[in-house]
């Protein structure tokens, strides 16, 4: 059994399991209180307590990394895996992905997954896409930041033709120009939350700006303030479930040139506690 490559991993655990049933399976012997003697512990349930949970502390992490005797690249890798699952904030999540992510052993490894989860992490990206729907798209990216909302810089625009190429959402047409696709996102299980958190922020935030930023003839914006039995909330996200599908629906039912990219949200969050007493 040959041992794991870490660069095919995005949960450290899952990494330090299959590195430990390789060694285990080249050396029969060894056991979970000889790898707490290499990472200089005393505790023979260390790796059994991590594995079922426990934090990892920098000083342990470092000292795990060289009872793996992993190499300076791997063990930078195996400390930005850890710091993705112990972040405590989006920041910090985000921050851990960008050194995963900007890893180009990583890069080579998951290329497509790295590329699905920066679709949804900026905001732009998505709204290329759908601006190539237009007759008069032109792939360039100085053409393209002068006419995105909010705009954004050519570098960005860059940046978001090159994810989309590399998921094939843009493909190239015979006349050399660029043309949407139907491309496959493959996010990874471990960061998928923390794409589509992004992609909310992000639009939020722009919907937010679009109060002062665009105008009211251009935007619509609904609200209602209401107060309901908790057992109301699931009908509620079935409603707006049901009226997202009929939009999307609209929308790709519209047969005529598309003119402007259209951001639509729906939300429902609480905005006070639940009465004392009262039932999930």
């Amino acid at each position: 059994m040959s041992a794991p490559n870490i660069y095919d991993y995005l949960d450290f655990r899952s990494f330090l399991r299959s590195w430990f049933e390789a060694r285990k399976a080249e050396e029969p012997r060894f056991s979970k209180r000889s790898f707490a003697r290499l990472a200089g512990k005393s505790s023979p349930g260390l790796l059994t307590e991590v594995l079922n949970g426990r934090q990892l502390s920098p000083k342990m992490v470092s000292a795990f990394a060289n009872a793996m005797k992993l190499t300076a690249p791997e063990a930078d890798f195996f400390d930005a895996l850890v710091q993705l699952d112990q972040a405590r904030s989006t920041r910090e999540r985000n921050h851990a992905w960008d050194r995963i992510s900007a890893s180009r052993s990583f890069q080579e490894a998951r290329r497509i997954e790295g590329a699905s989860v920066r679709y949804l992490s900026d905001w732009w990206i998505p709204v290329i896409r759908e601006l190539a729907h237009r007759r008069d798209f032109q792939p360039d990216p100085a053409w393209i930041a002068a006419r995105i909302r909010p705009p954004i810089t050519e570098a960005m625009a860059r940046r978001g033709l090159e994810t989309l190429i590399e998921l094939e959402m843009l493909i190239e047409r015979d006349d050399g120009g660029l043309a949407p696709a139907e491309g496959v996102l493959t996010t990874p299980q471990e960061v998928a939350g923390l794409a589509v958190h992004n992609y909310h922020l992000g639009m939020l935030q722009r919907a937010i700006e679009s109060i002062d930023g665009v105008d009211p003839e251009e935007r619509h914006l609904l609200a209602a303030t209401v107060s309901v039995p908790h057992s109301v909330v699931g009908q509620l996200k079935d409603e707006l479930n049901a009226f997202h599908r009929r939009i999307i629906d609209l929308c790709g039912r519209y047969e005529g040139d598309a003119e402007e990219v259209l951001q639509l949200h729906f939300v429902l969050f609480p905005l006070s506690d639940r009465a004392a007493g009262e039932s999930s």
